[in-house]
Formats: structure tokens, C-alpha cells, sequence
């Protein structure tokens, strides 16, 4: 008999370590979906509503970074003591990522409720945490659903929370959402636009379009930045704007980039040679150490020559993860490529970005461009970053001009580049190469004047 109660005390303990977080000691994801799918089972009969979430740390791989994972590891044991000591008798939180959370609400019927409460857990996590002799913050980022049916299975459940808390990051930091159905059709909308690009990516049919990047006093086209199109048979047209996302998210975008990149530089072999050829990385290709290796064999192949072609990169890009992107920046520019900095102004230390790493060139943002007119500030801005890259010995274009009035303003500044739909909209191979010709044959009608 003692034998059989050891052996049926140690399986026990053993189902605990199975469905316990060992750093934390909150439920794990098994715990978790083990919980919703006896509360569904439960209600089968009278599908009384209730509410999962999933609660994501804002900005924990840079803290983890910064202080070491020791102290990483200290922080999210004062989030489980926190979130745990939240919890009313009814209901349970779980740990199920690095930095993501679950908590089951069974008493909370209402979206308002849902939303009640998971502020609050935002607003508990929110007080600074110790680290050592420092102290450091954090915020989170919350996706709600609610249980209604009994055709609602726990996956379904947890499926919807996900998409919510997806809502809830792209909104910014410290936002709650609740799944909604529109919420479920935009995720459909998102799915269906995500299989017709990776099957267009496959077949080679996202193009490249060229914008004009222009010599400011001479208006002397010095460039083009290659900018990916895409028109589905289907959908029609889509917006880079939608389909970029979608590419960076579902893991597409190295593929879609290698193939834009491709073609552009085939494109751009036939221009003269005093034109350059400007191409934007993207946040995820910039942690990816091969990204410099796709870049140089795609040159080879095509025999583009590396000195014409400028990586530009944002700085929300290099924040990810800045020892590698200064690898991959320093590999560039060992074969001869320039790189630039992309949107200046808009993201975050700027300065210390240009600290950090060597750029040959500034792009100043349109935020500040469209604005030089009438805005002191904006005119002040852009003085200052003249000032500083004059300094720096960088390069400087300004992006976004649409007015004559702003184009000579920039230049009685001493801007030297200018990019926008003054001088030109993107246009595809074709259509850039007539543009080129005619530019051509303009500066040999001027000169026999």
C-alpha cells in the first residue's frame, strides 16, 4: 500500500511540474488550455459567457537586453506575483510565452468587463519594477475574447484573443482590445491577401517602380528609389502600405525583397552609369544575418555594380537588434555600398544612431517637408539637420516635395537632394526608361541653345 501511495503521490507531482512554469511557477500554456476547455465543457449545456485574454510585455527584449536576462528573469517573477495576487478566487493567469501571459475569466460577462479588467492588469504591471540598485518600467499590451457559444472551441478562443492582442501592439503600447467580428474579417481579408502574394512572390509577379531622386539646384535626376507594386488578378491593385506589412509579419518579405531587388537591378543596369539605384531593407531582413549575402549574389548575377546601389534603412529598423544591423551596414559598405538613413526625425535617438553607425546619406522625412511652409518649427528642424550633416560630412535628400515653393525653399537651405511627385511619381522599367531618354534629349536641346 505505501508503495502505491508513492507512486500515485509522484505521478501527481509530476502532472504538477508537467502543466507548471518553472521560472514563474503560474500555470503553463497545457495548464491554461486545460482550464478553458473544462470551463467549456462545464457550460455546455447553458453557454454562460465568459473571458480569456492574453497579455503581451511592450518592449521586454530591449529591458532583457539591457539588464542582462538574470534581471529579465527577475522582472517577469515580480509580473507572475503581480498578475497572480490581481486574481480573484474565480479566476486563473498563466504564463505561455517569454513575455506573454494568459488569464480566464469566469465571472466576466461583458466585453465592458473584459476591458475593465484587463486595464486594470495593465495598470498593475505599470509601477516600476527593482533590478538590482536600478529600477525599470514596463508596459502591456492586451487581447480580449469572449466565450458565447458552445460551438466555441478553446483553440478558437485563444485564436481570437491572439488577433486582438495583434490589434491591440499595432495601436501602441498599453492598449487593450476586444476581438470583434470585424476584427475577424479584416483577419480573413489579411490571410487572403497573404496567400495571393506569396504565390505572386513565387511566380515573380511584384514589380519594381521608380521614383526620381533629383540634384535640388540643377533638377538634374541623380537616381531612382525602387519601390514594390503589386496588382493581383483578384484584388486588383494593392497598396504597399497593406501588402508590406503583410510581408514583414507572415515572413515573407525576404523573398519579396530579393525579387524586387532583382528586378530592379536588371533594370537599372541599362540607365547611365552616373545614376544610382536607392533600395529600402526592411526591420526583419536587418536581423537576418544572410541579408548581406542575398544582396551581393543577387548583384553578381545581375552585374549591377555595388558602388550605384544605396541600401536605405529607418530607424525603428535598427532598434531591433543593433549589433546586427551594424554587421550587415558594415558588410554593405565594405563592397562599396552606400547606406542611408531613412525618415529622419521620426523614430527614436537619432542622434545616437548617427553615433553609432556610419551613414553616407540622410533622407529628411515628408512629415517635416510638407510642412516647411508655414510651420517655424518644421523650417527649424530641417536647418538643424542640414547643419548637422554639413557637419557630418553626410549627404542630404529631402523626401515628400510637392511644391515648387518647398523645393526652393530646401534649396535656399542648402539642401542639395530632393525626392517627390514635383519631379516625377514611381513609374515601372518601362516607363522610366522613356523618362530617362527624354531627360536626355531636354539637357541636349538645352546645351545646343
Amino acid at each position: 500500500m505505501q508503495t502505491s501511495f508513492g507512486t500515485g503521490q509522484t505521478n501527481r507531482e509530476n502532472t504538477d511540474l508537467a502543466f507548471t512554469d518553472p521560472l514563474t511557477g503560474l500555470g503553463n500554456h497545457r495548464r491554461f488550455f486545460d482550464k478553458v476547455e473544462r470551463l467549456i465543457a462545464d457550460r455546455s449545456d447553458d453557454p454562460a459567457p465568459f473571458a480569456v485574454g492574453i497579455l503581451d510585455l511592450d518592449g521586454f527584449k530591449p529591458i532583457n537586453d539591457l539588464f542582462g536576462h538574470k534581471a529579465g528573469d527577475d522582472i517577469l517573477i515580480q509580473v507572475a506575483m503581480r498578475l497572480r495576487a490581481s486574481m480573484d478566487s474565480h479566476s486563473t493567469v498563466c504564463r505561455i510565452g517569454a513575455d506573454e501571459f494568459a488569464f480566464l475569466y469566469p465571472m466576466v460577462f461583458s466585453e465592458e468587463a473584459a476591458t475593465e479588467r484587463a486595464r486594470m492588469l495593465i495598470e498593475i504591471l505599470s509601477a516600476p519594477y527593482d533590478v538590482g540598485e536600478r529600477t525599470a518600467r514596463l508596459s502591456a499590451s492586451t487581447g480580449c475574447s469572449l466565450f458565447y457559444s458552445g460551438e466555441e472551441t478553446t483553440d478558437i478562443l485563444i485564436n481570437k484573443a491572439e488577433t486582438a492582442l495583434y490589434h491591440a501592439k499595432r495601436s501602441g503600447r498599453g492598449k487593450v482590445v476586444v476581438y470583434t467580428r470585424e476584427m475577424e474579417e479584416a483577419a480573413k481579408r489579411v490571410t487572403r491577401i497573404e496567400q495571393a502574394l506569396r504565390r505572386a512572390v513565387s511566380a515573380g509577379e511584384v514589380e519594381p517602380h521608380f521614383q526620381p531622386i533629383v540634384d535640388l539646384g540643377t533638377r538634374r535626376t541623380i537616381g531612382f528609389e525602387a519601390l514594390a507594386r503589386w496588382s493581383d488578378p483578384d484584388l486588383g491593385p494593392v497598396s504597399p502600405s497593406v501588402f508590406i506589412p503583410i510581408a514583414e509579419e507572415r515572413g515573407i518579405i525576404g523573398p519579396l525583397s530579393q525579387l524586387v531587388l532583382r528586378k530592379a537591378t536588371e533594370a537599372a543596369r541599362g540607365w547611365p552609369g552616373d545614376l544610382f539605384l536607392s533600395f529600402n531593407l526592411s526591420p526583419s531582413q536587418l536581423v537576418d544575418q544572410n541579408t548581406g549575402l542575398h544582396i551581393l549574389s543577387i548583384l553578381e548575377r545581375t552585374g549591377f555594380d555595388p558602388r550605384r546601389l544605396e541600401i536605405e534603412i529607418t530607424e525603428t529598423g535598427l532598434m531591433n537588434d543593433p549589433i546586427s544591423a551594424e554587421k550587415i551596414v558594415e558588410d554593405l559598405r565594405r563592397v562599396g555600398i552606400r547606406v542611408s538613413l531613412d525618415d529622419f526625425g521620426t523614430g527614436q535617438s537619432s542622434l545616437g544612431r548617427l553615433r553609432e553607425f556610419n551613414f553616407d546619406k540622410l533622407k529628411i522625412d515628408r512629415a517635416f517637408v510638407s510642412s516647411i511652409l508655414e510651420d517655424r518649427p518644421s523650417e527649424h528642424i530641417i536647418r538643424a539637420i542640414l547643419a548637422m550633416c554639413e557637419g557630418l560630412g553626410m549627404d542630404v535628400v529631402a523626401e515628400g516635395i510637392e511644391q515648387e515653393a518647398q523645393a526652393d525653399r530646401l534649396v535656399q537651405f542648402g539642401c542639395a537632394g530632393g525626392q517627390g511627385y514635383l519631379f516625377g511619381k514611381p513609374a515601372n522599367a518601362d516607363a522610366t526608361l522613356g523618362y530617362l531618354r527624354d531627360s536626355f534629349r531636354g539637357a541636349l536641346r538645352a546645351r545646343a541653345i
